[in-house]
């Protein structure tokens, strides 16, 4: 079941969308529950602690970014949504460097 998506989020669909076909194929074996967006991913037990270092790993591998160690927080790793707007500024730091 998709829902729709929001105007803030539209303009980082594409990214927000491989990120949570990422973490549905290989965290909830390709059965999409119709999470959200914005859920805890660890609260709601969908990734644990070693499944952020998975996730991490390939964030950097996908969109050629690096995830320092300090970024390694809540507000940038905790929900789909926050991924993606993590990658999004980290995509604009790099490509603006």
């Amino acid at each position: 079941m998709r829902t729709a998506i929001t105007t803030e989020t539209t303009l980082s669909a594409p990214v927000l969308q491989e990120i949570r076909t990422f973490i549905v194929e290989n965290f909830l074996l390709g059965n999409d529950s119709g999470f959200d967006n914005t859920e805890s991913l660890l609260e709601s037990g969908i990734i644990d602690s070693t499944g952020i270092m998975h996730v991490v790993a390939f964030l950097e591998e996908r969109f050629g970014i690096v995830v320092e160690d300090e970024d390694m927080v809540a507000d940038n790793l905790e929900s789909v949504a926050r991924i993606s707007n993590y990658v999004e500024r980290k995509q604009a730091l790099k490509d603006a460097a």
